[in-house]
């Protein structure tokens, strides 16, 4: 099953179950987070898209202490799969999951548009249904997507080919065009584009299934 967090304020929780559930035909149900324990058949954690606790303090800091976080980081602790998209990735961030932090944007103004990433890598478990090179067309919504990590860090993360999305036209400011990078151990991925809105060809295309289907067939082999 995959579990989708739901915080106050999270607005893109139901349109990733509907891309989980409807569209790629995997098992998803909503987690509230005051849960202390994620479901005991929880296969994937989503943390989804959305302003949790209205992004006061910063992006995310705030929901790094809902109950359910403590769970979530026991959980890819144990090597499980978890996914954060927008709010979700700012949320893992600060949640010391993934390396770096999500600033203002460079120009202080939120953008919604379309964003052009390249794929970096097609051997993890979040991309294995895309290939080196590939342009995915998915939908960016965010003030604070500009990532950010120092440079020691980003050195490292480079090194360590734990880049796995760029920008082909930055948006927002982001350091070195990252959209989305991958834990050092593989099994935690945040990302700003929301894939969950590129899932049908009739309202904008189907290249974010190659994200969240990358994610299921992962889960499927572990299960096999």
């Amino acid at each position: 099953m995959f579990a989708v967090i739901q915080f106050p304020g999270s607005n893109d929780d139901r349109d990733m179950r509907f891309a989980m559930k409807s569209v790629l035909g995997a098992p998803a149900a909503l987690v509230w987070h005051k849960q202390s324990e994620l479901p005991s058949d929880t296969r994937a954690v989503l943390l989804p898209g959305g302003f949790s606790y209205g992004d006061y303090l910063r992006c995310g800091a705030m929901a790094r202490f809902s109950p359910v976080m403590a769970a979530v980081k026991r959980f890819a602790d144990a090597g499980g799969l978890v996914l954060g998209t927008c709010n979700g990735f700012q949320i893992l961030c600060e949640a010391g999951l993934l390396p770096g932090a999500l600033l203002r944007n460079r120009d202080l103004h939120f953008v919604c548009e379309v964003a052009d990433v390249r794929v970096e890598r097609a051997d993890t478990c979040f991309t294995s249904r895309a290939q080196v090179g590939q342009v995915l067309h998915i939908p960016i919504k965010h003030g604070e997507g500009n990532y950010f990590a120092e440079a020691a860090e980003l050195a490292r993360l480079e090194e360590r080919g734990q880049v796995v999305l760029r920008y082909e036209r930055n948006p927002n400011g982001s350091v070195n065009d990252i959209a989305g990078v991958v834990s050092e151990a593989g099994n935690v991925f945040g990302l700003m584009p929301h894939p969950e809105h590129a899932v049908e060809r009739a309202i904008g295309g189907t290249d974010g299934s190659l994200i969240l289907g990358s994610l299921l067939d992962a889960v499927l082999k572990v299960a096999s």
